[in-house]
């Protein structure tokens, strides 16, 4: 075959895959500004039979350029994957709307049904997704099973417009008895911030069929998480969360903890360089002992996580089969923290799966709080959720008329056990008599600031005095067990903020602290050795108490 052939066959192959039904011109540095610089674009578009997949990617398109480049598409009907990043480099934000416009005007008249549109890398911000919009809302993306817009620039606002986008798309094809089900969805670097990740919560919500997320670096905080998560929770087909370096902090990640309970196909977390901390790594570590039994990748490096916390979380994947890797690369675990983990993941024989410590913070001994804006709104919001819940226990006291003899009786009790809490002492404690074991009613698993504040109160007239002994132990076995009794997390959140109240964990917000005396760590290592307590509640116990 003569040199020229090959030339000529070499060129077709690099821009015809014709097992793929792909037409390829990505990453040839074209710029097209004119209807003649398309021609051979063009006449390619036009000869290829059977044109599913069109490459773009890596080169520029003006206005002129792309209404050639349309006008071929109209008779494209079969295309079904739209590969368009990088398409629009040194183009004016003003000249890309209108491009895509054209574009995606074409496939509406073409009445092609795309599974794939990739438009990342594409700075058209807040106009360029109008300029998709209408796309977006036709039939010819009531198939679309994958939406790739990383690093638009989209903003706030490119945000609800592709919210509304999607649900009115979704609303459409529903109507027609084929609702949109799209599976991936990449966004990330889009400065997006709470409000356009609350709108794409919305929509997520409606879809209910993704199976992958991927929204890393748009400054989204916990209000935004929040609301991710909810909207997690309605796609129970989802194997991929990729929400790296947002900002969860505890009220975040306690709801993304939440949301994993109910998703058991989740094979990849990644939520590093997301701030969350201790606590939030504990919450996490109580649904990976619980849930997730197919996880293969769980990223929490660059999170604040101690050492204790981060020795939970790597308890708790143990028992995963099907584990690949486990991150925790850039916390705050010290060289003895490190090392504990690397041994700990020796002797469970998974060393393999931890990625490197390198980037390891040191050991970080400062127990102040982080009492930012965002953490007050938190805490003003339990506060709110605690009155509620108040006023919830004295309207439903008023309703029931039954038993006024035992009502007397409890109330009582609850005048006498208010009486103690308010100023414990062992005497007080003992003039409750047998009826102390029901302080238990004065304690609920979700409001644990003050369930741990019971705990204490009451280990704290420990004494080895025998008959101070039985009634203590006796008082805590009966608290414990019923805050314990409830679901893994609930019992992680509350052991959680039992350890930040005594000063042995960091946390979160104003939580009043109180320096832990030899009887609240006698009456906690008591708790721990009971068979109330699961194993992998007890075990964390240990952990803070060997410290």
């Amino acid at each position: 075959m003569a040199s020229d052939d090959i030339a000529l066959l070499a060129d077709a192959l690099s821009k015809a895959h014709v097992g793929d039904e792909e037409l390829s011109y990505k990453g040839r540095g074209l710029k097209l500004d004119s209807e003649e610089s398309v021609e051979e674009l063009v006449r390619d578009i036009v000869q290829f039979r059977g044109l599913r997949a069109l490459r773009l990617e890596g080169n520029t398109v003006g206005v002129e350029a792309a209404k050639a480049i349309a006008k071929a598409l109209e008779s494209k009907e079969e295309l079904q994957r739209c590969h368009w990043s990088d398409m629009f480099t040194g183009r004016l934000r003003s000249e890309i709307p209108m491009a895509l416009r054209s574009l995606g005007g074409a496939l509406m008249s073409a009445g092609a049904r795309l599974t794939e549109l990739d438009l990342s890398d594409n700075a058209f911000g807040p106009d360029g997704v109008k300029g998709v919009e209408q796309l977006l809302k036709s039939a010819t993306c009531h198939s679309l099973r994958e939406l790739r817009l990383n690093n638009c620039g989209m903003g706030i606002g490119g945000g609800k417009v592709l919210a509304e986008a999607l649900m009115e798309s979704h609303r459409r094809s529903a109507a027609l008895g084929a609702p949109l089900r799209l599976r991936v969805f990449i966004a990330g670097r889009n400065r997006l911030e709470n409000e356009g990740a609350s709108a794409l919560a919305h929509a997520f919500q409606l879809l209910g069929s993704l199976e992958e997320v991927h929204m890393p670096q748009n400054g989204i905080n916990h209000a935004g998480v929040v609301a991710l998560a909810s909207a997690c929770r309605h796609n129970p087909a989802l194997r991929v969360l990729n929400f790296n370096d947002n900002t969860f902090t505890k009220g975040g990640t306690l709801a993304m903890a939440q949301a994993l309970r109910h998703l058991r196909n989740i094979q990849v977390i990644n939520f590093g360089d997301c701030l969350v901390r201790s606590e939030g790594a504990i919450a996490l570590a109580a649904v990976l002992r619980e849930a997730l039994p197919v996880l293969k990748e769980l990223n929490l490096s660059f999170c604040e996580i101690t050492q204790t916390a981060a020795l939970a979380v790597a308890q708790a994947v143990m028992d995963k089969p099907h584990l690949k890797r486990l991150d925790l690369n850039g916390n705050c675990l010290g060289e003895e923290g490190c090392e504990a983990l690397r041994d700990l993941m020796e002797l469970q024989e998974g060393g393999e799966l931890l990625a490197s410590l390198s980037d390891d913070e040191g050991d970080d001994d400062d127990d102040d709080d982080d009492d930012d804006d965002e953490e007050e709104e938190e805490e003003d919001d339990e506060g709110e959720s605690e009155e509620e819940v108040e006023d919830e226990e004295c309207s439903s006291g008023e309703n029931d008329d039954e038993e006024e003899e035992g009502e007397g009786v409890e109330e009582h009790g609850a005048a006498e056990f208010t009486s103690f809490l308010s100023c414990p002492s062992a005497e007080t404690l003992l003039q409750l008599s047998h009826s102390r074991t029901e302080l238990q009613t004065q304690v609920d698993v979700t409001e644990p600031i003050k369930a741990a504040d019971v705990f204490l109160k009451i280990s704290s007239v420990y004494s080895e005095e025998p008959e101070t002994k039985r009634a203590v132990l006796e008082t805590i076995d009966a608290v414990m067990k019923k805050l314990l009794s409830g679901s893994t997390l609930q019992s992680y959140c509350f052991i959680s903020t039992l350890l930040v109240t005594m000063g042995l964990l960091k946390g979160e917000g104003k939580v009043k602290k109180t320096s832990p005396l030899p009887a609240h760590l006698l009456c906690l290592h008591h708790a721990a050795q009971q068979d109330y307590i699961a194993q992998d509640v007890a075990s964390l116990l240990q952990l803070f108490l060997s410290k």
